[in-house]
Order: structure tokens, then sequence, then C-alpha cells
């Protein structure tokens, strides 16, 4: 029995006929995504996850607006699906460990992010290099306790990604912002990343927001400034 297509999919599907017969010619601009949301009466969450099939299906090329975005190695990663899709589409094999997962109280984090409550479940990975195995990145992603993920400290990951463990619970980013600076790890920041304490890291921290504004996600990232750097547009 063939189960029903999602709205994404019938997307995916039209648009892929349009590209594939040759009615959008190849360097053709496809419509922004509120053209595209309009036109088939879909909020640009659907949008974006047709577009992301279209992308990782190889029929179109997707390019970061204007504004800052991070860099591998001088590669712009396309981070909205998560730095796993984001590394694998620029061909950086990478692996990540999950060190904990953990339901946490924060009332500093929840004041500053303007939540009325302060409870969190906290992921904490590390990404590796296939190549070498050196770490790269040292995440804890601070999500909220809904159904899908409070029972998470429980079930674990499920062999899934954090970003589809979050789509499944309806947590779909959309907008939000990120702050970088440089600072020196400390000796239990050194221990996880394998490095000596004192060492300089980027520290990133983004927030991001979901279409109506209400909270998905904060992730605080110690980078490795051998390879990540945050580029800048604008004009």
């Amino acid at each position: 029995m063939t189960g029903v297509r999602l709205k994404h999919q019938q997307i995916t599907e039209v648009l892929a006929k349009e590209i594939r017969s040759g009615h959008r010619p190849a360097g053709e601009q496809l419509p922004g995504e509120h053209a595209l949301a309009q036109r088939f009466g879909v909020s640009r969450t659907t949008v974006r996850a047709a577009l992301a099939e279209l992308s990782e299906a190889g029929l179109i090329a997707t390019r970061t607006g204007k504004g800052s975005y991070v860099l591998f190695d001088g590669r712009p990663l396309d981070d909205r699906l998560g730095w796993a899709h984001a590394l694998a589409a620029q061909g950086i094999g990478t692996r990540v460990r999950t060190l904990a997962v953990r339901e946490v109280r924060d009332e500093a984090l929840a004041e500053e992010l303007a939540l009325e409550k302060g409870v969190f479940v906290r992921v904490e990975r590390i990404r590796e290099l296939v190549e070498d195995g050196s770490v790269i990145s040292y995440e804890r992603s601070f999500l909220p306790s809904v159904p899908g993920i409070r029972e998470l400290p429980q079930r674990g990951l499920d062999d899934l990604s954090l970003t589809d463990v979050m789509r499944r619970a309806g947590l779909h980013p959309d907008h939000g912002e990120q702050r970088l600076a440089g600072r020196r790890i400390d000796a239990c920041e050194a221990e996880v990343l394998r490095r000596a304490p004192g060492d300089w890291f980027l520290d990133t921290r983004r927030t991001s927001r979901a279409a109506d504004g209400s909270f998905v996600e904060h992730v605080v990232s110690l980078l490795d400034p051998d390879h990540f750097q945050l580029s800048l547009e604008f004009g």
C-alpha cells in the first residue's frame, strides 16, 4: 500500500517535473519562498522542506543570502538542515558523538530568551573528522521540554540526527540570531575537545525561533578556529 505523500513531497514532485522537462531552464532562479508558498497554498516552512529535497536530489543549488554565515575551511555551510547535512554537502566527512542528554533547569537562560519556564533538555555532542578523528566542535543544544523532546533523556536519539528529532517533535526553525566571540577554553572543555586548557576557540551562540516566534533551540558551540570562520556579506 502506497503511503500518502506529504505536502512538501507533492511540491517537490511538481517542481522536479518542471525542471526535468526543461520548463525551468538550467540557471533559472526559482521564485522566492513567499511566492512558492502562495502558489501552493502552504507555509514557507513546507516550501523550505521541498527545496531541501530538490537540493539533495541535485536539481537545484541553494546559496546563502546576505548576512553572516559559517565557513568550514573556506567553504560556506548552509546549516538550515543541520551541520551534519551542511558538512556532508561540502564533501566533509564527520561523525557525531553524543556525550549526554539530560533535563536541566537554567533560569538565567530562560530570562535571556524571555521564556516563562527555565526547563530545557540539553544535548551535548562533539563532532569529529572521519579522516583523523580530531574534534572540531563541542555543541550544547538547549531544547524546549515538549512532547517528543522531554523523553530524550530516557530513550536517547534513536540513531536520528538532532535535526530529525526536532522536526518530528514539531520544532521548525524559521529565524533567529547568532553571536560569535573568541575565548580560551577551560580545563573541562579542553578534556572534551582533546586540547590544552587555554587554547583559543570560537564561541557561537545561536537562538532559533519558529515562524510564530516561539522558542525552538539555543545552541552554544565551541568551534576549532583552524577550520571554522565567520563570513559577513553586505551591500
